[in-house]
């Protein structure tokens, strides 16, 4: 059974809301579940929500006309997506895909809106993790147009990392749950060229590799070592 109302106060884009905000969330909410690889909103659609994952993963992506997917990132329980929901109106520049079977909290986007205006202490918290959604595209471009494949890799997981813990990265391991393939199709790389990124990154002791998950063992030392490929 899960708890709404721990999961939205856990959440980073409503930590600015009231305690009284937190339970007109929780009565505003809708619980939803999808299983593995189910579709949860194509790109261009206009359904306007906040989503928060509850449980297991979301690829947010974007598919072409010949069905060929890009992954664009991959968010985990705690983290939430949806932007358009402060842009009433406009379609999704992003569909989402479920990762895993996944348990989303979604808000409707015109009772959000309402709660934000009756709450406006929370827009300060809204626009800072805006900035730093905005502030990681330009980095995924510049890391594409100066970089090259160890230390986009280095840095790709470094910011999936940091999507997931919504903080800046310390030195405790923290692993991200993709695969060989997720990451290749997220960077316009070959399954090969990342897989043998990934093995020196193990050899050299900085992460682990598992079945559909990689730990970055202390994310302090990889960005290290990233910034010296640089």
């Amino acid at each position: 059974m899960i708890d709404v109302n721990k999961v939205l106060q856990e959440c980073p884009i409503l930590s600015g809301l009231p305690e009284q905000g937190i339970a007109e969330a929780v009565a505003i909410a809708k619980v939803r579940h999808f299983e593995e690889k189910a579709l949860i909103y194509d790109k261009g659609d206009r359904h306007s929500a906040l989503s928060v994952i509850a449980e297991g993963a979301v690829r947010i992506n974007s598919v072409s006309a010949t069905g060929q997917e890009a992954t664009l990132m991959i968010f985990e329980a705690g983290t939430w997506f949806g932007d358009n929901v402060f842009s009433p109106g406009m379609a999704r520049v992003y569909g989402a895909t479920a990762h895993s079977n996944v348990t989303l909290i979604e808000l409707p986007g015109d009772k959000f809106r309402q709660l934000l205006s009756k709450y406006p202490e929370n827009y300060a918290v809204a626009l800072d993790l805006l900035s730093r959604r905005l502030w990681s595209a330009i980095s995924v471009i510049e890391d594409d147009a100066l970089r090259g494949m160890e230390a986009r890799i280095g840095r790709r997981l470094l910011l999936l990392a940091e999507y997931q813990r919504g903080q800046s990265l310390g030195d405790l391991p923290f692993s991200v749950r993709v695969t060989r393939e997720h990451i290749a199709n997220m960077m316009g790389m070959t399954r090969q060229g990342v897989h043998k990124v990934l093995k020196q990154f193990e050899q050299a002791g900085l992460l682990k590799l598992e079945y559909g998950r990689v730990t970055v063992l202390n994310p302090e030392v990889m960005d290290h070592y990233v910034r010296k490929l640089e």
